[in-house]
């Protein structure tokens, strides 16, 4: 495994604990106070174990090389990952609808509330620090689980910021259903968060293409770099996991010799791997007899 891949698998493992240790946190806090909301936010805990621990494993495979099976790589494991947890995300948030139900049905009051406040602010502050650094790795690393797993404990710091000023106002008020009513907010929030982390995953196994300004990058890369070559088209791009695959066809004049154009082609794909490290490029040779746009124009225009 690469270095940057066991600095990945090493965030993820280290995402278990962390887990474990806010889910002791809340189960607490809700222990100790009763309260439908807690419980709310205690539950959703429990997607972070079993997430993080999804997500560990779908990073060690995907850093594995290529081999006859895989020619590609294992690049979209991560996507599995990230679908599982949304998933998981989704049921969460049909138990703590029902937790909410018999709560609002039969109220009933907070006990130790200042206490289960408090310890449940210690498990937030530990969840945001943890959710900022799986992010900023996840971006750098172009790894899609530790950015889905971020983004995940991110609304769960959400939802806790949320809880904690709700029953302020609970406890303030005295109105007992304002709990199990804030209980359903959070799940609302998470299931909406759930849509999100699924929907991108699937995006992913369908092979989206790149953002607009990275395709715009690999555009200009090419262009700058195809001296020699006539017109560039076809032009496709998608995603999997790390790898950014990259495939065109290069038109050369017909009289241009195979080491000639071979020239071209290592030139372009040093340059787009040198800024884009993760980028798998193929390039598809074609005399100028191929050119599909007039003279002096290109897919990609040349500099």
């Amino acid at each position: 495994m690469s270095t940057s891949g066991k600095k990945a698998a090493q965030l993820a493992l280290g995402s278990i604990p962390v887990a474990v240790l806010v889910m002791g946190l809340k189960y607490f806090a809700y222990a100790v106070t009763g309260s439908a909301a807690l419980y709310s936010d205690a539950l959703e805990s429990i997607v972070n174990v079993i997430a993080s621990a999804v997500a560990w494993w779908a990073i060690r495979v995907s850093f594995k090389p290529a081999d006859e099976n895989h020619p590609f790589g294992h690049h979209k494991a991560e996507y599995f990952s990230a679908v599982i947890e949304g998933v998981l995300i989704v049921v969460a948030a049909l138990l703590i609808f029902e937790e909410a139900w018999q709560a609002f049905r039969v109220p009933h009051p907070i006990d130790a509330p200042v206490k289960g406040l408090a310890i449940n602010g210690v498990a937030t502050v530990v969840n945001a620090f943890w959710a900022w650094l799986l992010i900023r790795a996840g971006r750098v690393m172009k790894s899609p689980a530790l950015a889905a797993d971020g983004k995940h404990i991110l609304s769960d710091v959400v939802t806790s910021v949320g809880v904690i000023a709700g029953l302020v106002i609970t406890i303030a008020t005295g109105w007992l259903r304002a709990d199990p009513l804030l209980a359903a907010a959070v799940a609302v929030n998470i299931l909406w968060q759930g849509w999100i982390v699924i929907n991108t995953s699937v995006q992913g196994l369908m092979d989206r293409a790149v953002e607009p300004d990275e395709d715009r990058r690999i555009r200009d890369l090419i262009s700058l770099n195809a001296r020699g070559a006539i017109e560039v088209h076809d032009l496709k791009t998608r995603i999997a996991g790390r790898a950014t695959f990259i495939e065109f066809h290069l038109v050369v004049p017909a009289r241009m010799t195979v080491e000639e154009a071979h020239v071209i082609c290592d030139r372009i794909e040093a340059a787009v791997k040198s800024d884009i490290g993760s980028a798998r490029v193929v390039i598809h040779i074609e005399p100028e007899e191929e050119a599909k746009l007039p003279p002096g124009t290109g897919a990609v225009p040349f500099a």
